[in-house]
């Protein structure tokens, strides 16, 4: 892919092997952005001719008459009914969607799961496995979430999903992320937001690569209101990245993979679908590293709900109550006094599954280890284990820096319900339920016992 070219003779596509990538900072912003001088058209957005004999074509993620509306512009080579044929149904395993309830399936309890381990010959379709699914990707709400486990790169295969934007969290590994309007790279502590309708491909730079993504099916992530927090701290607007324009030019036979409505199929054409030249708007592919998240929590005492830590939301139609939060749980210091540190014990309307990036959970010091995943479902208590508990309970409360973590969750207000790869085949924990099998109970009825 070429990136601000000097001459349209340079407009042939380039070995992605040393490809620098380049990014615009800002979240929701009205982009701009060339691969070419003079591509991109000025004061108006449908030339009747464009510069370099281009198209121009708008790629909209919301209706028409949203408020604000997310649309871009962009002035590529062939207009995208090129990159489209007569479509072939595939088979995609171990990619589900919502609804996706197996009757042999119980997804009622506390789960928790060790890595998957990585095999040989997945790509990024491929090596999609989905653990859990929630509401209904054909009414457009909820959400599922995978583990993704890539061991070599995608090759003049492309793929676009039409249920879904997927935030992408690398665990392992190191991908780059060839899109229409960009490209973007992904590693550890970092995540990625791909569009609905964005048509892109996906390469190994280091691997095997794993991780987890949030397929969700509704409205679009944004950043979290922060009310009574006010303008700073949690995710600032600046330290998300959308990408320069570049493109391939490439006469090569080619696959576009399309997930829509759940289902996959596959279109066979004669070029790179890459072929946008110049782009303008805000509807686009970010990047954001997770450590430049900046928390807050409690300074005197309590310990307070978990939504301090979003980072980004997807509203519902029902106020306070999002589609999916995506919330992290990063190295932070601890100084609350009188006060059980830990998340306490809690059933909540919301369903949890979180991923674990690296390090220890303070919650559960033992057996929630890097790559591995666990679930909470909706209104199922949960909470330390016995060693976090009396840990927290007896320790000295002075200034206390929590290091070496970084774990996240999805949460939504649906149900998620596990897959059969879940249940049967994905390394499941059968003993995580008995992690507070020794608590113990501590009531004796003594006045100012504690």
């Amino acid at each position: 892919m070429n990136q601000h070219s000097p001459s349209r003779d340079m407009t042939r596509a380039v070995s992605a092997v040393g490809t620098d990538t380049h990014y615009m900072p800002g979240w929701a912003n009205d982009f701009e952005t060339e691969a070419l001088p003079g591509a991109l058209p000025q004061g108006m957005n449908s030339p009747q001719k464009c510069e370099y004999g281009l198209y121009g074509e708008q790629l909209s993620g919301t209706a028409f008459t949203a408020n604000p509306p997310e649309r871009t512009w962009t002035y590529r080579i062939r207009p995208s009914v090129k990159h489209s044929a007569r479509y072939t149904k595939i088979d995609v395993p171990y990619w589900k969607s919502a609804p996706n309830v197996d009757p042999d399936v119980v997804s009622l309890g506390q789960y928790r799961w060790d890595p998957v381990p990585t095999t040989e010959g997945l790509n990024w379709i491929t090596g999609m496995r989905t653990m859990t699914t929630a509401g209904d990707v054909n009414t457009q709400v909820g959400m599922a979430s995978h583990i993704y486990l890539v061991t070599e790169s995608m090759v003049d295969d492309y793929f676009f999903s039409a249920d879904s934007e997927l935030l992408v969290v690398p665990q392992e590994g190191k991908l780059r992320f060839y899109t229409e309007l960009g490209i973007i790279d992904l590693q550890p502590q970092e995540i990625g937001i791909i569009p609905r309708g964005l048509v892109y491909r996906v390469e190994l730079l280091e691997g095997p690569a794993r991780g987890f993504v949030c397929e969700n099916y509704g409205q679009k992530f944004e950043m979290p209101g922060r009310g009574p927090i006010g303008a700073n701290c949690m995710a600032n607007p600046r330290d998300f990245k959308a990408p320069v324009a570049a493109f391939e030019d490439r006469e090569v036979p080619s696959t576009i993979t399309i997930k829509w409505c759940g289902q996959f199929h596959k279109t066979e054409i004669g070029q790179s679908p890459l072929d946008v030249v110049a782009w303008h708007g805000n509807y686009a592919p970010y990047k954001y590293d997770l450590t430049t998240y900046c928390p807050v929590g409690a300074i005197l005492f309590d310990h307070p709900d978990p939504s301090i830590f979003t980072v980004l939301t997807a509203p519902s139609g029902q106020p306070g109550t999002a589609n999916i939060d995506f919330v992290l749980f990063r190295e932070r210091w601890m100084v609350a006094e009188n006060t059980f540190r830990p998340p306490w014990y809690h059933k909540n309307i919301m369903s949890e599954l979180m991923g674990n990036i690296y390090g220890q959970y303070d919650a559960k010091p033992h057996g929630f280890v890097p790559g591995g995943v666990s679930l909470h479902n909706m209104m199922l208590p949960h909470g330390p284990d016995r060693d976090a508990f009396e840990g927290a309970s007896n320790s000295n409360l002075g200034p206390e820096k929590l290091e070496n973590t970084m774990s996240f969750m999805f949460e939504t207000r649906f149900p998620q319900h596990l897959t059969a790869f879940a249940a049967n085949e994905a390394p499941l924990q059968d003993d995580y339920i008995d992690c507070w099998d020794s608590l113990e109970k501590k009531f004796d009825g003594t006045p100012g016992k504690k």
